[in-house]
């Protein structure tokens, strides 16, 4: 295991920070969800709020919790509209916005997530990621990461990933408020929201390989 997640603030610092700026932010984001959550809730014919299992640290599974950004639209045969057609003006404001993270705050609050670390993805992709990719497991996921402030999903999977890996190895308490404040700055400027000429990313179907991270 890398020495960077057998520190002192891995094992006990990260989750003070966590707790100390996750319960301010998640009192202040009050009276934004009071507003948002009956508007989605109106897009959406009654539902405001997204729970889906993820895989956290060590790959355990939990729910996990964001706005409800898209709306459930079907075709004839029952299968989902493409995700351009689910996400009306609403939705892809407050994606873009990145307010529909502000639940999460919750899952940190849990210990089910921090603040930083690699983002918690979709529990299908566990047995596709290589030995190396399913290091990023070797931490709790984040709502945002290292994977985020370089690219989020304007980059590739391989890309992320080989991020995420790299900030298990070099987590500290400068990079978490380096990512902190980065993130401030992606987040004002509604930058790599989606992945280019798409609504939002591509799913993950594996790395051939020829091409896998180091």
């Amino acid at each position: 295991m890398s020495t960077a997640v057998t520190s002192w603030y891995a094992r006990h610092g990260k989750r003070l920070l966590d707790v100390a700026l996750a319960a301010p932010a998640l009192l202040l984001s009050l009276p934004v969800l009071a507003v948002l959550a009956p508007l989605l809730a109106w897009q959406n014919g009654g539902s405001w709020l997204f729970r889906q299992p993820r895989p956290g640290l060590h790959g355990q599974v939990f729910t996990f919790f964001k706005l409800q950004t898209m709306t459930t639209q079907r075709d004839a045969a029952s299968q989902l509209l493409p995700d351009a057609a689910r996400l009306p003006r609403l939705g892809r404001w407050v994606r873009a916005t990145s307010l529909d993270e502000l639940p999460q705050l919750w899952n940190v609050l849990r210990g089910d997530i921090s603040l930083v670390g690699p983002r918690p993805l979709l529990e299908q992709y566990l047995p596709l990621y290589s030995p190396t990719q399913a290091r990023r497991h070797a931490v709790r996921p984040g709502i945002t990461g290292w994977a985020q402030v370089n690219g989020r999903n304007a980059i590739s999977w391989e890309q992320k990933f080989a991020y995420d890996v790299w900030y298990v190895d070099n987590l500290s308490f400068g990079l978490d408020i380096r990512i902190l404040l980065h993130t401030v700055g992606r987040v004002l400027g509604a930058r790599d929201i989606a992945a280019p000429g798409q609504a939002t990313m591509s799913a993950f179907t594996g790395t051939p390989p020829s091409s896998s991270a180091p």
